[in-house]
């Protein structure tokens, strides 16, 4: 059952509740899992699939016949929502473009700054029964906005060496390069050093397990990633007039991913506090994943309850939550006050399943309380900023010897001499 608190006298640790440990031996095992791939390539990548997925592979990658069948294999109505999930998605992050700039304000002065894409991306899908499409649609889909030239997507296979048809479909859609059909730290290992098969790539971004998570950390410098991400978290804020099946609905669609998952409703509502305790255990009994989700509300999930609205808010902003919603009569005017939060839903008729498959906004977002300094995915995360400047011979003479001066001020004599080794007498 849900734990009910008062917000006033909590500590730190019982607020966020973020005190979660992999176990000892997770990073010793995907060291070695990464030397075996560096060492073996393929043949590691094949070994790891039949022990962790139960898959004996040939190939490592989705053929064009398997892309054939997926498309025979989709019903039409989810090729439809399939649409329009990426039309929203490809609508929201195009206006995430940045814009070239030149500066020419100064006599003899030419500077600017411009962005350029990463050439090559690995996109990481978790298979939780299946590899997920909307995890496809919203990595991918920024990435092809930004201009990446190569899309390249790893996700574990079925039993039977397969991927599902709807994660196929939407790789399609998502205009994405090739499908691999590995998972896990091997998968990361494979994309940040690369095997016979599978392509170096330069940044790796997507979610994962711990396995994933771990070897993310490891690989960096080798590849860029997007971010560590933790469990999945929502926290609803909401006024005593919010139904509470809605509520309990809402922190269920969290809890049910994973038993570290964190769910958390904030309220200056005694009442609707108990009224959700008790609906999320009647909905419980009827959930198909109530024992994952179980686990997840009574280990990490809790009911706050605060004398306002404004401590409701200054506990949201303690914890930075990965998903927010504002279950309030005026949602836009507390949207102003929220500091820390990956992505916000405004409003008792807006779940937060809305952001996960089809709205638009990015469902990778900031986890374990990274909201306080980190973003969701988006087309920055693809992309790279270069700054250009161009002096001509007058403008160096006027401030060669400020450079020089500078630059002797830093114990720095060749830095000094190559300003004024330029410099021509007028």
């Amino acid at each position: 059952m849900m734990r009910i608190l008062d917000f006033d006298g909590l500590r730190p640790e019982e607020l966020l509740n973020r005190n979660i440990q992999a176990e000892e031996d997770v990073s010793a095992a995907v060291d070695e899992i990464i030397r075996e791939v560096r060492a073996r390539g393929d043949a590691a990548l094949r070994d790891y699939t039949r022990r962790f997925d139960g898959a004996e592979l040939r190939d490592l990658w989705v053929s064009a016949e398997e892309f054939d069948a997926a498309r025979e294999a989709v019903d039409p109505y989810f090729m439809e929502t399939l649409r329009e999930a990426a039309e929203n998605i490809r609508r929201f992050h195009e206006r995430q473009r940045h814009n070239d700039f030149v500066l020419t304000d100064r006599p003899g002065i030419v500077m600017g700054q411009r962005w350029t894409p990463i050439e090559r991306v690995g996109i990481c899908v978790p298979r939780s029964p299946e590899a997920f499409p909307s995890t496809i649609l919203m990595n991918a889909i920024p990435a092809r906005i930004a201009g990446v030239l190569d899309i390249v997507i790893v996700t574990p296979p079925r039993p039977d060496g397969s991927v599902s048809p709807e994660a196929l479909m939407a790789a399609e859609l998502a205009e994405v390069t090739e499908v691999f059909k590995i998972g896990g730290a091997q998968a990361v290992a494979a994309l940040a050093y690369g095997t016979e098969s599978v392509p170096r790539v330069d940044k790796i971004v997507g979610p994962g397990g711990v396995f994933v998570a771990t070897a993310k950390r490891k690989v960096f410098g080798q590849a860029a990633i997007d971010m560590i991400a933790g469990p999945s978290e929502i926290l609803v804020l909401a006024d005593g007039k919010t139904n509470p099946k809605w509520a309990a609905a809402d922190l269920l669609s969290q809890a049910e991913h994973d038993p570290l998952s964190s769910a958390v409703l904030v309220t200056d509502s005694r009442e609707l506090a108990e009224a959700v305790q008790a609906e999320v255990e009647a909905q419980l009994e009827t959930l198909p994943r109530k024992e994952i989700a179980r686990r997840s509300i009574e280990d990490n999930g809790k009911i706050i309850v605060t004398d306002s609205l404004d401590k409701a808010v200054e506990a949201v902003n303690r914890i930075a939550p990965e998903h927010l919603e504002l279950c309030v009569d005026d949602p836009f005017a507390l949207l102003p006050r929220i500091r820390n939060a990956g992505s916000v839903f405004l409003g008792r008729s807006t779940p937060e399943a809305l952001g996960d498959y089809f709205a638009g906004p990015n469902h990778t977002l900031p986890t374990s309380g990274t909201a306080r300094f980190s973003s969701p995915l988006g087309v920055d995360d693809f992309m790279k900023r270069s700054s250009f400047l161009c002096y001509d011979q007058a403008a160096l003479n006027a401030c060669g010897d400020r450079v020089a001066d500078f630059a002797r001020r830093e114990g720095l004599e060749g830095h000094a001499r190559s300003a004024e080794s330029r410099k021509k007498s007028e």
